[in-house]
């Protein structure tokens, strides 16, 4: 705005200074130059504050990743975990993100050993962070969180991580190929290895119609690709993590329903023999689990399975029938 001002009232009062006689055309020419050379470096200095912000903002979280501590103590998480039954127990566990503000109550339950636990209840009930606290992402403010009897605080969280996968909502997808983004956590996979979690997580049934196939370059984030699509390649690199516990949070949640009929079946095979916790609010998609949890405002308020819960009529049974109906 400032440069179109100036540049009108140069013209304007150049015009008039030739037309008077006082200043000639080579002047006035003079004149527009030095406003033309001036006009990049002013542009540029105006642009500098709001530079500056960023990269103070940009120093302050490269700061505060710097000085982070490390999650894994060896002094404080020192044993090591080289094979796993599966058996998780919560036991009068709570947890908040803020200080005096509990998200997660006393709760306390049993996941035995290829168990399937479903956590169900409206957004912000909590059911992600007790999945979180399974996963020991968190890590609980009283009470504790056991796998096979030993306290997680406790644990080597590389030790523990080797035997956990993760299907999150949106799952993040490396800028490469899908061949690449489903090796990720076993790179020395082999490639019989690599098909057969490619066609359990029925990723085959896209790949074969790209020119590239499983070397088809997916862009940053898998932006070339459906959500579906991109749900079923991070449910691939779970199958073939081939871990011991696995949480899928709204594994299926962006599926349309072929693809879902398709995903619900490989996940069947998944996580036969596995600890398993499921996070869904497609209550169709959990009739089959061990036990379901009610979450409301992080307390356990019904404890059961699919049957049970529904013959017993209280909050299930009403999340249920509103679905239904739906």
């Amino acid at each position: 705005f400032l440069l179109g001002i100036a540049t009108t009232g140069v013209m304007g009062i150049g015009g008039y200074q030739i037309i008077q006689g006082n200043m000639t055309f080579g002047d006035f020419l003079a004149f527009t130059l030095y406003l033309g050379f001036m006009i990049a470096p002013i542009v540029q200095m105006s642009n500098i504050g709001s530079q500056l912000t960023e990269a103070f903002a940009g120093l302050d979280r490269t700061e505060e990743i710097m000085n982070m501590e490390p999650e894994d103590h060896p002094s404080v998480r020192a044993v090591q975990l080289p094979s796993v039954r599966g058996d998780i127990q919560f036991d009068n566990v709570s947890f908040g993100y803020i200080e005096g503000k509990e998200v997660v109550h006393n709760i306390s339950f049993d996941a035995p050993s290829g168990s399937v636990t479903a956590l169900v209840g409206t957004s912000g009930s909590g059911k992600s962070t007790i999945a979180g606290l399974a996963a020991s992402f968190l890590n609980p403010d009283s009470g504790k969180v056991t796998i096979d009897g030993v306290d997680l605080a406790t644990v080597s969280l590389s030790s523990y991580r080797q035997h956990l996968g993760v299907v999150l909502q949106d799952d993040f997808l490396f800028e490469g190929t899908i061949r690449e983004n489903i090796l990720f956590p076993r790179p020395g996979a082999s490639e019989e290895q690599l098909l057969q979690a490619v066609q359990a997580a029925y990723v085959n049934e896209f790949t074969d119609r790209f020119e590239d196939g499983l070397d088809t370059l997916i862009g940053e984030r898998g932006v070339k690709l459906s959500g579906g699509q991109r749900q079923r390649i991070a449910i691939a690199r779970a199958i073939l993590a081939d871990p011991k516990i696995i949480i899928l949070d709204e594994a299926t949640s962006n599926l349309d329903t072929e693809s879902e009929s398709l995903i619900q079946k490989s996940l069947s095979q998944l996580m036969q023999g596995r600890t398993t916790f499921v996070i869904a609010h497609r209550l169709s998609t959990i009739r089959q689990a061990s036990q379901i949890l009610v979450i409301e405002n992080g307390r356990i308020a019904e404890q059961g399975n699919h049957q049970e819960l529904i013959d017993k009529q209280g909050r299930y049974y009403e999340l249920y029938t509103y679905q239904a109906r739906i």
